[in-house]
């Protein structure tokens, strides 16, 4: 049974394939040294917990994906947009989360029989960590093949 290492390794895959990811960890979010400013735009994979039936297994996962914010040291002129490139943030990764969406459920992790069948949720947030930072939780169920057997 090698499922749990293929799906999260197709994850990581498609995650590296995007221009607006640097890096792609995994695991205990609090691990992951935040304070670089190389790592930035970041994607995190964290897998919350399984359910196994009979003929399958579904993995509740989470991807965090988030990059820092800039501030501007020029006069705030737009009270909406403000002095940070936030809301750029928020757009580009929010657009790496609807394309990984994509690959899982009609590209080629999907034909691959790594499957989310329902609707994925992303959650935004800012300054959720010590850099400054916003970005989107997107966490979905993905559906596995369970090939153990009982003998």
């Amino acid at each position: 049974m090698r499922e749990f290492y293929n799906v999260t390794q197709k994850i990581k895959d498609a995650l590296e394939a995007e221009p607006f990811v640097n890096s792609v960890t995994f695991g205990d979010i609090f691990q992951v040294d935040l304070n670089k400013q190389t790592i930035y735009p970041l994607a995190h994979t964290i897998v919350n917990n399984a359910s196994i039936a009979e003929e399958t297994i579904t993995l509740n996962m989470s991807v965090i994906l988030m990059d820092i914010v800039d501030v501007s040291k020029a006069e705030v002129t737009d009270k909406f947009v403000g002095n940070t490139n936030e809301q750029d943030v928020l757009n580009t990764q929010l657009a790496v989360a609807s394309r990984l969406v994509s690959l899982l459920k009609r590209g080629s992790i999907y034909t691959d029989l790594y499957q989310v069948v329902s609707d994925v949720s992303c959650e935004p947030f800012t300054d959720r960590f010590e850099n400054a930072v916003a970005g989107w939780t997107m966490t979905f169920d993905v559906v596995v093949a369970n090939d153990m057997t009982v003998c």
